[in-house]
């Protein structure tokens, strides 16, 4: 490896690594991961069964339990922090790969450090909350990749690798099926390109049929199935790119998105008769263009999938961008300007801030859970499902959950609709009480619903905090609780401890 690659690779794992730090809490899943990393470390069983929550529940199918027993094993041996950097070394074996890729299509130099800024920037705003399980599907996907593109040149034996990949994919992240549609991508490319494509299908239906190596067996893979075409309304990172949610937002992505589209234009747009294009068809790599436009709307239909049309860029798109500016005349310092400003940027957030556990106390009710902790308010317990999981690693066993974002592994389909109507006090918002009572309650006051129930005759404030406030029936004995404590340090050395035993 020479001067310019080790100088590339330093400076991008700087810039992750910066990015990754900037995190200012926990996924909001992050918990029940560790509950059930917990239940495998400590208790020596996958969890199939809830055992968190008072609302009616099914089998507990965990498509991520493989993760969170790798999120819980780091916590454990290396502490909270590990979580952020496991995270910036599965983005930089992300990107790297992709270089890789890079490398091995095009056999050009891939260290245009831009435009792997450009794409960094793109999807910081889905991965800098350290840590996510769909990291694992999106290290994996680029790894497939990078294995496809080595088996089209004709290192066939790569494909018995697949097989295995998909059984430990499989275990740690349902994004599994992203990888199976990889082979289907490419087999149908290599098709349109007039090459050997059988092999793919192949590998499809032997890696299709390992999806049956799981706790669970056969039974799982309907669950699967189920998962990744199920409609997400309520989830806002399900919605689409375009949204009305969104349509201010990912700015960063859309940029990139425009950039990476202008490319590919740009790189076709000498083709300005038919027998140009015919032509340009015979010789184009169908595989590019099909993995290409199939990120492309996944990107456009949910946000939480538009790293793959990131990655998919780098590893095909790059090479366009590439050949496009590569004859252009720019001063010879540019490239050191520009690694100066980057390496400015990435040592400069590093070291001008005190490393601690980011404890998100505007998103999480932190205070709020303590005050119940401390005041020893036992029973159902219900919170938006969010935060459902934090709450439940906290308060459990004093406390069971109405839900939380397990909604499709753990509960029924029918729980996120009532607790919307509950939050937005729809005309039904009160059939949660009537079917699924709780004794405490923690609301966020963004929602309709506080107000509603601070000027209640039926439930009333016991504490209030900042964002969130704890709701008791008015039956309950006024008495004089104790106050959860302001001491922030107190919060970030307690923020792991939880009340569950395996």
């Amino acid at each position: 490896m020479g001067k310019r690659a080790i100088l590339f690779y330093i400076t991008l794992f700087l810039l992750i690594l910066a990015f990754s730090t900037t995190a200012t809490h926990f996924d909001f899943d992050l918990w029940a991961r560790l509950i059930a990393g917990m239940g495998v470390v400590d208790g020596g069983h996958v969890l199939k069964t809830d055992f968190l929550s008072y609302t009616p529940v099914h089998t507990w199918w965990d498509h991520e339990w493989g993760s969170g027993v790798i999120f819980y094993l780091f916590l454990k041996i290396f502490g909270p922090y590990s979580l952020i950097i496991l995270q910036a070394c599965m983005l930089f074996g992300i990107f790297f790969t992709a270089s890789k890729v890079v490398k091995y299509r095009t056999k050009l130099p891939p260290y245009n450090i831009l435009f792997y800024f450009f794409a960094l920037m793109a999807v910081m705003g889905n991965l800098n909350s350290p840590i996510r399980c769909h990291m694992f599907s999106f290290l994996l996907f680029t790894i497939f990749i990078y294995i496809l593109e080595r088996v089209r040149n004709g290192c066939n034996k790569l494909l018995f690798i697949i097989p295995f990949l998909v059984i430990f994919w499989n275990n740690v992240h349902g994004g599994v099926i992203s990888g199976l549609g990889l082979l289907i991508m490419y087999a149908v490319g290599e098709f349109l390109n007039k090459k050997p494509y059988r092999k793919y299908i192949i590998t499809f239906l032997i890696s299709f049929a390992a999806l049956i190596i799981n706790p669970w067996g056969n039974e799982y893979i309907k669950f699967l199935l189920m998962a990744n075409t199920m409609k997400r309304p309520y989830i806002v990172e399900w919605w689409g790119l375009f949204s009305k949610f969104y349509l201010f937002k990912q700015i960063e992505f859309k940029l990139f998105m425009v950039l990476s589209i202008i490319t590919e234009i740009l790189s076709i747009s000498k083709i300005i008769t038919v027998e140009k294009f015919k032509n340009w068809y015979l010789k184009s790599d169908k595989v590019k263009y099909i993995v290409l436009l199939s990120t492309l709307y996944l990107a456009i239909s949910h946000v939480k999938l538009l790293p793959f049309f990131a990655i998919a860029s780098v590893c095909f798109v790059y090479e366009d961008f590439y050949n496009l500016v590569k004859n252009i005349k720019f001063p010879c310092w540019k490239d050191r300007v520009i690694y100066v400003i980057l390496l400015f940027i990435s040592i400069f957030t590093l070291t001008s801030k005190n490393y601690s556990v980011p404890i998100g106390m505007d998103v999480y009710p932190v205070k709020e859970i303590e005050f119940i902790k401390i005041n020893n308010l036992k029973g159902n317990l219900l919170t938006n499902f969010g935060i459902g999981s934090y709450a439940a690693y906290k308060l459990y066993p004093n406390n069971l959950i109405y839900m939380d974002g397990r909604y499709e592994e753990v509960y029924g389909n029918y729980m996120v609709p009532v607790l919307k109507e509950f939050f937005l006090v729809y005309p039904n918002w009160k059939q949660l009480f009537e079917h699924f009572p709780p004794d405490v309650m923690i609301l966020e006051k963004s929602y309709p619903i506080y107000n509603k129930l601070k000027n209640d005759k039926i439930w009333k404030v016991v504490y209030e905090g900042k964002y969130f406030g704890v709701f008791l029936p008015q039956s309950y004995p006024d008495k004089n609780f104790k106050q959860p404590t302001n001491d922030i340090n107190y919060y970030k050395n307690t923020l792991f401890n939880t009340g569950i035993k395996f």
